[in-house]
């Protein structure tokens, strides 16, 4: 398939190229090289690209190419599955189309109010980026006229289809004139956009980027082998190792995503839980606080993870692997972007392996296998930065008002070198992080027990209520609590063999949500034989 090397190979406008070259773009990727040829010739097409591969500029600069300023009706329309992919997809065409003289753009989403939204319609705009459900919302209104719309660009459509937007993207899609042109973008190429395409699209060109263009190369790769019911210590192991700013980590359920931030929170992780479940107003008060750092974990599933426009995630954990190699690109393509680096770290086991080796073979990446993380190397990562933490410390000002307390302990015949030692040790306990020479257990689990509830999912119990209960009544930490596993009439957790008969003690005759508790110390194949 022929492509271009570079942007000024293109027949584009000059005010275009402008801001192409303002932007920092020197050569076009993948997807833009092989896409925006043909859409400038007016070709119907579907490409398969993954988000952060550039293809807002891939359809959106064909589509502003098109654009007559002088006439203020809406002549393209641009649909995403969430209010985030549509703000930041209208951003990236405002951008584009900073020297095009009277083109607007205006992004319509639902979870705000409508009229302000007609009224900008009203007054005039030539792009009209949104969702399908309020795209829908405007043409039943009047506010929207579709009658001289000449391009149409469906974007992460799997998404919308996955997402139950179907019945309103065939309804968009029935109201377009004959003429215009459409283009489809997905991450993934399931039956239902190739459907869609036979129904609306003319004679359309199939655009894949190849799988080695798939790849994501300023991103670390690797997996650690780790059975499920171990992976919430080896979440919270590699966070202690890694120490990352911005983390996703990824599940496979709704479920999974509330059990998992649930625990991390109760380990005193700052993280919270982002799916299909939340409106938007909980969508956009998560997001918000992962953007400006109040929470640094957001644990999320793939379809409440498209279009996220977050620059500074530096890790990516598969908490459960995807069953598509597509779908493992699009998570770690969540971290290594805008020129950073990144780590993408999964968790496998058992059959979990041969996922893993497939997305090798697929992507042509390498993944490589690691030892999960000692608990000496947390304390050496935990330490390392704590002593950078102090270094930075002495080389600013801001000490000054503590020393003359400092200076007092020394009058007062206090050595120095101990009363560093002295202060380093008590932040050390405060942090948690042990102290040198400490013992220490190497493997995940090590040196825990598990223990019996007598209560379960039917009973509504979560994993949040098991360890608050616990940390509750007992007043030991949530990190001296393990993993925990939920059946329907019964529950099993890992706690530090150390305080285990503590735990009994208080927990057992306890109540959580009303239930009298029975709790008893686990055999290892307890979980087995009471499940079977």
């Amino acid at each position: 398939m022929e492509s271009v090397e570079s942007f000024k190979d293109l027949p584009l406008e000059e005010e275009l190229l402008k801001a192409i070259e303002e932007l920092g773009f020197t050569e076009p990727s993948p997807i833009q090289s092989i896409a925006i040829p043909r859409l400038l010739e007016g070709r119907d097409v579907i490409g398969q690209a993954q988000t952060g591969t550039g293809k807002t500029a891939a359809f959106g600069l064909p589509l502003l190419q098109r654009i007559d300023a002088a006439d203020r009706s809406v002549q393209a329309l641009v649909l995403c599955p969430t209010r985030e992919l549509a703000l930041q997809v209208a951003n990236g065409l405002t951008a584009l189309a900073k020297h095009l003289r009277g083109v607007r753009i205006l992004s319509v989403y639902g979870g705000q109010p409508i009229e302000p939204q007609a009224s900008a319609l009203r007054r005039g705009a030539q792009v009209v980026v949104g969702t399908p459900g309020r795209i829908l919302d405007h043409i039943n209104r009047g506010t929207l006229q579709l009658g001289v719309v000449r391009m149409t660009v469906l974007d992460e459509a799997d998404e919308m289809l996955d997402m139950g937007f179907r019945e309103d993207i065939e309804r968009i899609l029935s109201e377009m004139p004959e003429w215009v042109q459409s283009a489809f973008f997905s991450a993934t190429m399931p039956d239902g956009i190739l459907e869609l395409a036979r129904r609306f699209l003319r004679e359309p060109e199939l655009l894949r980027v190849t799988r080695r263009q798939l790849t994501v190369a300023n991103t670390e790769q690797a997996w650690f082998e780790v059975r499920p019911f171990r992976r919430v210590d080896a979440v919270c192991r590699i966070f202690d190792a890694y120490i990352p700013r911005k983390a996703i980590v990824f599940r496979a359920t709704k479920q999974g995503v509330d059990e998992l931030a649930a625990a991390l929170q109760q380990r005193g992780i700052l993280a919270d839980a982002l799916h299909g479940d939340l409106n938007q107003t909980q969508r956009e008060r998560v997001m918000s606080r992962f953007r400006a750092g109040g929470i640094s974990v957001l644990v999320a599933t793939d379809v409440a993870a498209r279009g996220l426009d977050v620059d500074d995630v530096d890790t990516v954990i598969n908490f459960d692997l995807p069953n598509d190699p597509e779908t493992y690109v699009h998570r770690i393509g969540r971290t290594g972007r805008a020129g950073r680096t990144g780590r993408a770290f999964s968790f496998a086991a058992g059959r979990d392996v041969y996922k893993l080796r497939d997305i090798q073979r697929v992507t042509g990446s390498r993944i490589d296998r690691r030892a999960m993380p000692t608990a000496a190397d947390a304390s050496r990562a935990r330490t390392g930065q704590l002593l950078e933490e102090v270094a930075a410390g002495l080389a600013s000002a801001e000490t000054s008002a503590c020393l003359p307390v400092v200076e007092k302990l020394i009058a007062e015949g206090a050595d120095p070198t101990q009363l560093a030692a002295t202060l380093l040790r008590m932040i050390m306990q405060r942090d948690r992080i042990d102290l040198p020479g400490a013992r220490q257990t190497d493997d995940i689990g090590t040196g825990r027990v598990r223990l019996f509830f007598n209560v379960g999912r039917r009973m509504r119990i979560t994993p949040r209520d098991l360890v608050g209960a616990i940390a509750g009544e007992t007043g030991i930490s949530g990190r001296s609590i393990g993993s925990i596993e939920i059946h329907d009439r019964f529950s099993f957790v890992e706690v530090d063999a150390s305080i285990a008969p503590e735990v009994v003690s208080v927990m057992h005759g306890n109540q959580i949500r009303g239930f009298r508790l029975a709790v008893e110390q686990a055999s290892p194949r307890e979980g087995q034989d009471r499940a079977a």
